[in-house]
């Protein structure tokens, strides 16, 4: 045989692999509104940066006909590409072939390209579309799974993992994203459950859709799971896209620095009336937020999930910066058992990956109640607790309004090793609110006095005068300054400018025992 027909023989097979499960297969994927495999990689990544890898691989069973069913690739597409020219490692999998299902040489593909980006070091992204476990290999399939989970596990903290769910995603294939940083998922498109429908009928007696048990709201909004519901595909890469702008390609570099042609020293003189003169009327954090970064542009993260923290990506003075902020518009701000883990884990992140991170506080607390207490408030606001004090990259805190009892604590004050922590004049730093206060400090007297209604007005006002500001946190160096609210931009980044160097390290260890 000539080069010639080798040639064309090698063309012939990259043709059958473009091809997948074939033409028929492929219309009925667009007939779904779902994208190939491959037009998925075509989106996400920069236009001809594609590189693949192990196109020709195929199964080795030969188990129930599936010695008579080959398809080249075997229901995966693997390799490196570009994502505005920085390098990203994709594995996008074939609902066409097998309907996506993972075995032997499948896994043997996804590992291969997690194996190489913790060696060279860059994030792996995965587009999942399969229908579970390929039942015909038996527990081979269930070992790939493992071998894949035990990657994510290893690479975790060292190369930024991002899963996209672009179609079913059940039984032991949903670990494999939980494990990952993000997990994004597609409204009426995406289904993850550890088992469906059927099964929850049969075990439980529940009646439940596909959408309610494991759709993308479910998740983005219930259990947390999905860290963006993106209304259709290319909303979807787009907000991956997006996200990866904000990230190192691996735990030894620094995020990427952007230059911004936003003032550092732009002051805004909204934010010095934004705080209520009212303490009990709320206001949007996000305002805050929006007006202090760079170019008001802002990524937000778990937008739909306990909503009464903010967290999410944003640039201040060009830094790559992660967010967290109470939300007085939700539940007043208040820290609960969702927002604890929600906060705890994106804090995690940020600490793993070299990124800094920005407290806006304004919490009156945590949530009381039987709820809350017996599902573990105790353990889960632990988390938050624990994140904080772990974390080494530089930590700044705007404290806006109110940061009472424990929860001033946990939201990286001074005393948890916050780097800088700035105040606001309309602070109010204590134990508790004044009226809580003083009806436990002057109990007594109040029930005792001729006019008690009078005299807790009186106990109040004189409370909230000598405790309701951030004077004696700052005369104590528990703040380090108080600072103009139209000047926060400023101070911010002048603070990241001082920490750019900072080095701390936790004691020497295997690791933490985090409270899970």
């Amino acid at each position: 045989m000539s080069l010639e027909d080798k040639l064309k023989e090698l063309e012939s097979k990259r043709a059958e692999a473009r091809l997948g499960g074939g033409k028929d297969k492929i219309d009925k994927q667009h007939a779904k509104g779902k994208l190939t495999a491959r037009e998925r990689l075509e989106l996400f990544l920069d236009k001809g940066s594609f590189e693949e890898f192990d196109m020709f691989v195929t199964h080795r069973s030969r188990d129930f006909g599936l010695d008579k069913k080959k398809y080249l690739g075997d229901g995966v597409v693997t390799g490196v590409g570009t994502v505005d020219g920085r390098q990203v490692f994709v594995f996008s999998q074939d609902f066409t072939v097998f309907g996506g299902s993972l075995a032997e040489a499948h896994a043997e593909k996804i590992c291969k390209i997690m194996d190489m980006a913790m060696k060279v070091g860059a994030p792996v992204i995965g587009l999942n579309d399969s229908g579970g476990a390929r039942i015909q290999e038996g527990v081979v399939s269930l070992g790939g799974y493992a071998d894949i989970f035990l990657k994510n596990t290893q690479a975790s903290g060292v190369v930024p993992q991002i899963s996209i769910i672009l179609g079913p995603c059940a039984g032991g294939a949903v670990y494999s994203p939980a494990i990952t940083d993000f997990t994004i998922m597609v409204k009426k498109l995406s289904h993850m459950f550890v088992t469906g429908p059927n099964v929850v009928k049969t075990v439980t007696h529940e009646n439940v859709t596909f959408e309610d048990l494991g759709g993308a709201d479910t998740h983005a909004s219930k259990s947390g799971v999905a860290h963006y519901a993106a209304e259709n595909e290319p909303d979807a890469i787009r907000y991956v896209r997006e996200l990866i702008s904000y990230l190192p390609l691996n735990n030894m570099e620094d995020p990427p620095f952007v230059e911004t042609d936003d003032p550092v020293d732009r002051e805004d003189e909204e934010l010095n009336s934004i705080v209520p003169d009212n303490p009990n009327k709320p206001y949007d954090i996000k305002d805050v937020i929006i007006r202090v970064i760079d170019d008001a542009r802002f990524l937000e993260v778990h937008a739909d999930f306990a909503q009464n923290i903010v967290v999410g990506f944003a640039r201040l003075g060009g830094y790559s910066v992660g967010i967290i902020a109470n939300q007085p518009a939700v539940l007043a701000g208040v820290l609960d058992i969702n927002s604890s883990r929600k906060a705890g884990r994106f804090i995690r992140f940020c600490d793993a990956f070299n990124i800094p991170i920005i407290t806006f506080e304004d919490v009156p607390g945590f949530l009381p109640g039987t709820d809350q207490e017996h599902n573990g408030i105790i353990v889960n606001g632990a988390k938050l607790l624990f994140a904080y004090c772990e974390a080494t990259v530089p930590k700044i805190t705007v404290i806006t309004r109110k940061a009472y009892g424990g929860a001033y604590d946990v939201m990286n004050s001074k005393h948890v090793l916050g780097d800088m922590n700035y105040a606001w004049p309309t602070a109010e730093i204590a134990v508790m609110g004044a009226k809580g206060a003083v009806e436990i400090i002057f109990k007594k007297d109040i029930s005792e006095a001729d006019d008690s209604e009078k005299m807790l007005e009186d106990k109040t006002k004189e409370f909230t005068d000598k405790f309701a500001n951030p004077y004696i946190a700052a005369e104590r160096g528990y703040v380090d300054d108080i600072i103009e609210p139209k000047r926060t931009r400023t101070r911010l980044i002048r603070a990241l400018r001082m920490l750019e160097n900072k080095r701390y390290n936790n004691p020497p260890k295997k690791h933490g025992n985090i409270p899970l």
